[in-house]
């Protein structure tokens, strides 16, 4: 997986994204940003916001911004922000999530729906969306990790060389990408069909930060 090969992916997505993933996908959006527990003027950052599907999920009273790094998605966001009158999201910028051009501690809680097997560097991607949250503030990721049944997780070491063309690395493992990552994770939980997918909620920085912001 590179920047390259993801942007090509999504290209060929964009226009049929929201028909072949947004049904499939919408209760974890859902159950995402239910679970932020979002309060009045908090601001949320999107990583890999795509064509925006979550973006009428979120309460009005929140400032949300969205970035990615296919302008094709990009431009069905920004439609979509302008048709529903979305008020509340102030941006949908093209950036590369794994080197944001953003400042440090700018966010209340930052989100990533579906994108930490699509990006070549997951664990950057962590590293980034953690100097962007404020200490003591929420991540949040709904991703597919490896299955823990031998045949599914077979079938998905089997896939994973056509990674760059079908967009995703299908055998991230779990365990691997925590332990590696850092996170504090409060809560894990499955969602969608089969329990495919997991919810992490996790804080950013340490305990005592968290009681300090």
């Amino acid at each position: 997986m590179n920047l390259e090969a993801i942007e090509k992916a999504y290209r060929r997505y964009a226009h049929s994204y929201d028909h072949i993933f947004g049904p499939v996908l919408h209760p974890g959006r859902k159950a995402v940003v239910d679970a932020l527990d979002c309060q009045s003027g908090q601001r949320v950052l999107e990583v890999g916001v795509g064509t925006g599907l979550s973006l009428p999920l979120y309460p009005d009273y929140v400032d949300v911004v969205g970035i990615d790094i296919s302008e094709d998605m990009l431009e069905q966001a920004r439609q979509r922000v302008r048709e529903m009158e979305l008020y509340h999201v102030s941006s949908v910028l093209r950036m590369d999530a794994e080197n944001m051009s953003l400042e440090a501690d700018m966010f209340d809680i930052v989100v990533a729906m579906y994108v930490v097997s699509v990006v070549s560097d997951p664990l950057r991607l962590v590293e980034e969306m953690k100097r962007v949250c404020r200490p003591g503030g929420k991540i949040v990721i709904v991703n597919h990790f490896r299955s823990k049944r031998k045949v599914i997780a077979g079938m998905e070491t089997l896939i994973s060389p056509l990674s760059k063309y079908i967009g995703f690395r299908p055998n991230l493992d779990l365990e691997s990408f925590l332990l590696r990552a850092g996170l504090d994770v409060i809560e894990e939980r499955r969602t969608n069909a089969f329990g495919y997918w997991t919810i992490l909620t996790c804080r950013n920085g340490s305990p005592e930060a968290a009681l300090a912001a």
